[in-house]
């Protein structure tokens, strides 16, 4: 590790004593440690935030913090026991400041209460499609009430008018000299074509007739904690949660689990949408989001899983065009290839929309 174990977490209201502290799972953003206590203590959770991706932390924990609180109070009031296993805890330094990260040595870190007999999975299948459905749609209920003010970890994250702004100086600027190729001038035709539809729930937003919520923003199976027996715990990995729209819930999911392949595969004609991971999640999803939904919110549903592999291929097109300075590339088309696979995806999904609000409509 980059910094003393000892020094950091002595700053932080721990229980018991600090038996080992190692390295925990294998996050592609923070740095994450478990540590393990004496007996009767509870263990711990190390993480390194990386304001390289988070530049404002005390931003991030504010929004965490008034998350699990919501949360947790909604939890109590309904009688749910064991409330440690069902929301995160971050604990609070020792300094009697109220705070839940600190700064070493240019690091910023930050402690919650290990989850125990808790487990996550990978796996993409119908059953925990449904289950990551409900899972979120019910964050997304509870969340639906919260009285403060979040603000954006990453601003303009999930904003496709902020991409499709970055496309266009992307093409003035021309960096890697790329377009000048039969195909990419198709593709960027292609996107083009499209931008406008793609921009509706920002348009829809500043009439006044589109909320947003407070989201996770990285709806992804592995962000579920189950028990022993299969049912979901709570959800984690809260850093991305911000103000969005429920498309960035709902359309991120299925933009890669309804997928059958990578969103890098290079055989564009295996590209198709699953229907079944779709059914599966929306069930899972309107079962516990329809308390709160507006009747705008749900026709629009369809759009957003339409939204997010188009909104991807303008991102990956978009380093492709810059010369690949944002996404780590594998070999020099990579981006290229991502893009047309997200393209095809989008294709695939458009000509499901029908279908889809079918679906809708009929539970």
């Amino acid at each position: 590790m980059e910094a003393n174990t000892t020094d950091i977490l002595s700053r932080f209201a721990l229980e018991g004593t600090i038996e080992s502290v190692k390295p925990l799972g294998n996050g592609l953003i923070n740095d994450t440690y478990k540590v393990t206590t004496s007996a009767g203590a509870p263990d711990y959770v190390l993480q390194r935030i990386n304001d390289a991706i988070f530049r404002d932390v005390a931003l991030l924990q504010r929004n965490i913090e008034a998350v699990t609180r919501h949360i947790r109070a909604k939890l109590k009031a309904a009688g749910e026991e064991d409330l440690d296993r069902k929301v995160l805890r971050f604990i609070p330094l020792s300094d009697g400041s109220g705070k839940t990260w600190c700064r070493v040595d240019g690091n910023c870190w930050r402690v919650s209460v290990f989850i125990p007999d808790a487990f996550t999975y990978d796996t993409v299948d119908p059953v925990y499609s449904g289950f990551a459905g409900q899972a979120f749609g019910r964050f997304e209920a509870l969340l639906a009430d919260l009285p403060d003010t979040l603000g954006e970890t990453i601003p303009d994250f999930h904003n496709m008018e902020f991409r499709a702004r970055q496309l266009e100086e992307a093409v003035a600027a021309d960096k890697a000299g790329r377009l000048q190729k039969p195909q990419v001038q198709a593709m960027l035709q292609d996107i083009q074509s499209h931008i406008h539809d793609m921009c509706l729930a920002e348009r829809l937003f500043r009439e006044g007739k589109l909320p947003r919520r407070i989201c996770h923003c990285d709806t992804k199976v592995n962000n579920m904690m189950f028990d022993s027996q299969g049912r979901v715990l709570c959800v984690i990995d809260l850093d991305t949660v911000m103000p969005s729209f429920v498309f960035s819930d709902f359309g991120d999911f299925l933009r890669t689990a309804a997928n059958t392949v990578a969103e890098d595969d290079p055989a564009m004609e295996k590209v198709a949408f699953r229907k079944d991971i779709f059914e599966a999640f929306t069930r899972g999803y309107l079962s516990s989001a329809s308390a709160f939904l507006t009747p705008v919110e749900r026709d629009m549903l369809p759009y957003g899983v339409m939204l997010f592999p188009f909104m991807q291929a303008v991102r990956f097109f978009t380093d492709y065009l810059n010369g690949d300075t944002y996404y780590k590339i594998a070999y020099p088309e990579h981006n290229w290839i991502r893009t047309r696979n997200q393209m095809a995806l989008f294709h695939c999904v458009r000509a499901n929309e029908d279908y889809m609000k079918e679906f809708i409509r009929s539970i």
